[in-house]
This record gives structure tokens, C-alpha cells and sequence, in this order.
């Protein structure tokens, strides 16, 4: 196997070809790609064609132990894929087709257009993300990726001392009102507890510092409202910066992995209304 390696963004992110997920699975092709992973935290591998869901879900716990069930018990959710380990990040119902406008499950993937970290409203936190283009839309549908190891690296020694442990309340629902959705019924927010995270933390491999942000933050522990949204704006504002910002062009067959330990990501807008976009991913998460 040789792999070749093309920058994406001039301060992290890179495009892997020579890699098949299909066959590329023995110990020393993985740990070549991890220690790719670990350099650039979002990485592009191209395939021919998509993923099957079975190769997908299998090639993904080759890098870690992968998370199950965990799509939110929406009321009236149909399932599309009948895998626990997928998540269905599509614009289609359980009958393949697309959701009407109005629609409070279509409400809540909008949400995804906001800047968020995967399974950060979880005590075990999400580690790599691997998401398949199945489907994409003739125009927008991009993912935006931030290296939130370089936003700290660059902020002022004032801030970092400012920062320095505080936690932040993460909460999956809070998100998707902020992103427009309805307030979630009792039942639903049950399913989905908030957890608790340091705004900063070490980042298990590299050893650099990362600013553990985004939309799933409801709060920080211990700070008044008020003071705790004006930080974390100016925190987003240094954060979204086009200087740190990937946006990665899908071709039907990429899987794009990114390390949601040292990244926050997004969706783009598209006209989810007359187009598909059919992206399912699979999400590592810690030991």
C-alpha cells in the first residue's frame, strides 16, 4: 500500500489516496492512517463508489469502539437504515423520501448547519467521525471543519488564562432549538441527559490544547448567563475565522473523517426541499 498525501488547508486537514476502506484493514495500514489523523484531524479518503453500510460500520471499529442507538427518539422517526451504528444524516424519511418543509425531524437536521462537536452532550464523548457520501446535492451540502487546536493555540495568553478550568454544559436539545427546531417533549429530552466538559482540554494523542466548543453548549458551570453567552460568542466569532476554516466538496464515494476531540464541524445550506443529500456516518467514541 502507498499512500499519497495532498494538504487540504494549509494548517491541518489532507486528502489520503491509495487507501481502500473495503481492504485496507490490516494493523499496519491502520496505524498509518491514525498517525495521518493525528497530524491533520480531518482527513478526505476517496472511493470509487460508497461504502456498503456493512463495510462502513466495519472499517469504523477498526479505529475504535463504535457508538450504537445513538439517534434521539424523535417523535414519529421512521427508520431508513436499520443499523444501529449509522447515523442517518439524509434529508429522507423512513419511506426514502424527502421531509416536507415543516417537518420537526427535518427541523432538527437543519440544526447540523450550526458549528457543533458530535456526541459532545455525552460523558463519552465522540472521538473520530467517518461520514459517506452517498448522494450530494448539485450545489452547497459542504462540511466546514475548524482545527479547534490551532483557535487555541492563537489565543491571546488572557484568554487562556481566562478559560482555564471552567467547564461547559452540553446539551443535544438546546442545540436544536437554537438551530430552529420545536421545543422537544418531555419524553424526547429524556433520552439525551446534558454532560459536562472542560472548555479546554488535552488532546489524548497530540498532547495539544483544544478549545471544546459549539452549539451543544447550554451553559458554564457556574457563571452567570449574561457573562457565559458573551464569552463563548467571542470564542466562536475568533473560532469561525476563514482562516480556519476547511470546506470540503463532496464527490459521491469520500468518506471524510475528522477527530471530533480536536475539531468542531458543520453542514452547508442546500435546497433540501428539491435536492437529496444522503450522508450517513458512523462515530467512534472513547474506551
Amino acid at each position: 500500500m502507498t499512500l499519497q498525501v495532498e494538504q487540504l488547508h494549509p494548517l491541518y486537514s489532507a486528502k489520503i489516496t491509495g487507501f481502500d476502506m473495503r481492504h485496507d484493514t490490516d494493523p499496519e495500514s491502520i496505524a498509518a492512517l491514525k498517525s495521518l489523523l493525528d497530524k491533520y484531524a480531518v482527513c478526505a479518503v476517496p472511493h470509487d463508489i460508497p461504502l456498503t453500510n456493512e463495510e462502513h460500520i466495519a472499517f469504523s471499529a477498526l479505529l475504535g469502539p463504535v457508538a450504537r442507538k445513538s439517534s434521539p427518539n424523535i417523535s414519529g422517526t421512521g427508520v431508513r437504515l436499520p443499523f444501529n451504528e449509522i447515523v442517518d444524516q439524509s434529508n429522507l424519511d423512513g419511506k426514502g423520501k424527502i421531509y416536507p418543509d415543516q417537518d420537526k425531524r427535518l427541523a432538527y437536521k437543519r440544526a447540523n448547519r450550526q458549528w457543533h462537536t458530535d456526541m459532545s452532550f455525552r460523558s463519552n464523548r465522540a472521538t473520530w467521525s467517518l461520514l459517506s457520501a452517498h448522494i450530494v446535492p448539485p450545489k452547497g451540502g459542504e462540511t466546514e471543519v475548524i482545527d479547534m487546536r490551532t483557535v487555541y493555540d492563537d489565543l491571546p495568553e488572557k484568554m487562556k488564562t481566562r478559560l482555564n478550568g471552567l467547564e461547559a454544559e452540553h446539551c443535544y436539545w438546546h442545540s436544536r432549538v437554537l438551530g430552529g427546531g420545536p421545543e422537544p417533549t418531555p419524553e424526547e429530552r429524556a433520552t439525551r441527559p446534558p454532560a459536562q466538559h472542560a472548555l479546554v482540554h488535552d488532546h489524548p494523542r497530540s498532547g495539544r490544547k483544544v478549545l471544546y466548543i459549539a452549539s451543544h453548549v447550554r451553559c458554564i458551570i457556574g457563571m452567570p448567563d449574561d457573562e457565559a453567552m458573551d464569552l463563548l460568542q467571542e470564542l466562536r466569532d475568533i473560532a469561525v475565522q476563514p482562516k480556519y476554516i476547511l470546506s470540503y466538496e463532496w464527490t459521491v464515494g469520500d468518506v471524510l473523517i475528522w477527530d471530533n476531540l480536536a475539531t468542531m464541524h458543520r453542514g452547508t445550506d442546500f435546497d433540501d426541499q428539491n435536492h437529496v443529500r444522503d450522508m450517513r456516518r458512523v462515530t467512534c467514541r472513547e474506551y
